[in-house]
């Protein structure tokens, strides 16, 4: 992973090229301006020795189309367990559904 400046004095990291944001427990990844972004909420932590760390991780494919309708913007989802299992999927969905378009 790395950072990657923008604008002066906004830093976003990034994973595979693109952007990883979180908000809370929710995390996204990929570009707003593409057609489609990755969308990872955190259902539950694990405690590992004195860190909680991400257990069930929801992962969605999302479209970024404003024209459709929200519930109609889910393209994929999935559930897996652990931080790198979702970002491994979601990276894998993301790159498909880009090279489509």
């Amino acid at each position: 992973m790395a950072t990657k400046k923008s604008e002066p004095g906004e830093t976003f990291l990034e994973y595979k090229g693109k952007p990883l944001v979180r908000s809370g427990d929710t995390l996204y990844y990929g570009n707003i301006y593409d057609k489609y972004v990755i969308m990872m909420q955190i259902k539950n932590r694990t405690k590992i020795k004195d860190v909680d760390a991400a257990g069930t991780i929801q992962v969605q494919l999302l479209s970024t189309d404003n024209d459709v309708r929200v519930r109609d913007r889910v393209i994929k989802k999935t559930e897996k367990e652990g931080l790198y299992n979702a970002l491994d999927i979601g990276s894998i969905w993301l790159e498909r559904a880009l090279n489509e378009m």
